[in-house]
C-alpha cells in the first residue's frame, strides 16, 4: 500500500473526520504568531492538505485570508459543504497551485507526513514571499496519561508496532521533521470531553485502520468499546492532547 493510496483512504469517510476528530487550541495559533512571527489578521495563508477543513475554520476565524489546498476529492467536497465561504484548490504540497512569492505562511495541519519534503520544501520556499514561514503541527495523544498510553500500545499491537521502552514527549519532531531547515518548537496541551463512542469514532478514521481488514477491524473496535466502557462507566473520556508545533523560515 502505497502513501498517496493510504492518504486517499480519508476519501470514502469526510464525513466522519469532520465530524469526529478533535480540532486545534487557540493558544497553539498564538504560538504559531510568536513563532512565526506573523500576525494571523489579514495574514495571506496557504493550509496545505486541509483535509475538511479543520485547522483552516480556525485560520479562517483568526482573521487570516486563507487559501486551503487539499489533493481528495472526498475530503474537498465536505470542506465547501463546512466553508463555503474559503477559498480552496485542488493540490499537494509537492506540486502547489500557488503564485510564487504569493504567501506569508504555509502550515499543515496534521499533513506534512503526507508530503516528499524533497519536493515539498523547494514548493514552500517558492510559494512562501521573503521572510514567510512554515508552519507544521501534530495533535497526539498526551503520553504522561496512562490509559492513552495504554490504548497506542492496544494499537501497537494490533499493527505489529514495536511498542517503545518509553513514550516520548520530542517523537513527533524526531521522526517527521525534515533536515536542513531551522525549526524552532513548541508543544501545546489541551483536552475535550466526549462519549466513548465519539471517541471510538475519531479512532477509525485513522488510516491504518481504513486501510485495514475490516473484519478485524470492526472486531479491534468491539473490544475496545468494551475495555473503555469498563474504565469510564459514565460513558465519557477526557481525550488529553500535546499539539506539536514546529516553525521555520525556509
Amino acid at each position: 500500500m502505497t502513501k498517496p493510496v493510504q492518504a486517499r483512504s480519508f476519501d470514502a469517510i469526510a464525513a466522519d473526520y469532520d465530524a469526529h476528530r478533535p480540532s486545534y487550541p487557540p493558544a497553539l495559533f498564538d504560538a504559531v504568531e510568536e513563532l512565526a512571527g506573523v500576525a494571523l489578521s489579514g495574514a495571506r495563508v496557504a493550509d496545505v492538505g486541509a483535509g475538511t477543513g479543520l485547522g483552516t475554520a480556525r485560520l479562517h476565524e483568526r482573521g487570516a485570508r486563507v487559501t486551503a489546498v487539499e489533493p481528495g476529492h472526498g475530503m474537498a467536497e465536505q470542506f465547501r459543504r463546512s466553508l463555503p465561504d474559503v477559498s480552496l484548490v485542488r493540490g499537494d504540497g509537492n506540486n502547489l497551485p500557488l503564485r510564487t512569492g504569493s504567501m506569508d505562511l504555509i502550515t499543515y495541519a496534521q499533513a506534512w507526513h503526507w508530503t516528499d519534503p524533497a519536493r515539498s520544501i523547494p514548493e514552500a520556499r517558492r510559494v512562501l514571499r521573503p521572510g514567510g514561514a512554515l508552519a507544521l503541527w501534530w495533535n497526539d495523544g498526551d503520553p504522561t496519561v496512562e490509559w492513552l498510553v495504554d490504548q497506542e500500545n492496544r494499537m501497537r499491537v494490533f499493527f505489529g508496532v514495536e511498542i517503545p521502552a518509553a513514550p516520548s514527549h520530542r517523537a513527533r519532531f524526531r521522526a517527521e521533521l525534515p533536515d536542513g531547515l531551522d525549526f524552532r518548537t513548541r508543544q501545546v496541551a489541551w483536552s475535550r470531553r466526549v462519549p466513548i463512542d465519539v471517541h471510538v469514532a475519531n479512532l477509525a478514521t485513522h488510516s491504518d485502520f481504513l486501510i485495514g481488514d475490516p473484519a478485524a477491524v470492526r472486531d479491534y473496535f468491539d473490544r475496545e468499546r468494551a475495555l473503555l466502557t469498563a474504565l469510564f462507566p459514565d460513558g465519557e473520556v477526557e481525550e488529553a492532547y500535546l499539539v506539536s508545533l514546529a516553525v521555520a523560515h525556509p
